[in-house]
């Protein structure tokens, strides 16, 4: 058995959460973190965003700027912030904006695995990225700061 901690898997934990997982898991999940790592690595040096570039959230880089300490903790505070807005959505609407953006699945693959039209599915995004929008500029949500750490 191997000992994980949920935060370095999972950017909703905000505080250390241990949990003992099988050897397999352990394996499987370092190995996503590596991929993901590794994707994040050439999404930077390729500069690959959406095609759909119509929205702010839409062209951020997700990948950690960790040559520059300064830098370093703006992304992190960027990172924070989009969290927050991301979290203060509805499930559903949430849920269906981490897979098209975060998890770079298609619309029309959300659409058929959530048995709904895409038409649906794409007021569901957009309204969800309004939302975000409006969470992300409203000056109340940003005074709030995350603690950060430099590696």
């Amino acid at each position: 058995m191997a000992k994980i901690n949920l935060r370095e898997y999972y950017y909703w934990y905000t505080e250390d959460t241990f949990v003992e997982v099988s050897d397999e898991v352990s394996i499987a999940l370092g190995a996503d973190k590596k991929y993901e790592k590794n994707h994040a690595r050439r999404m930077r040096r390729n500069k690959t965003y959406s095609l759909e570039a119509e929205v702010d959230i839409e062209t951020t880089d997700f990948s950690e700027p960790i040559d520059d300490p300064q830098m370093y903790l703006e992304w992190k505070e960027k990172m924070c912030s989009l969290c927050r807005a991301l979290n203060s959505l509805s499930d559903i609407q949430g849920r269906r904006i981490e897979a098209h953006f975060l998890l770079n699945k298609k619309r029309k693959e959300i659409a058929e695995s959530e048995g709904v039209a895409k038409s649906v599915l794409n007021r569901s995004i957009e309204r969800g990225l309004q939302k975000m929008k409006m969470f992300l500029k409203n000056p109340k949500n940003r005074g709030v700061k995350c603690s950060t750490s430099v590696p």
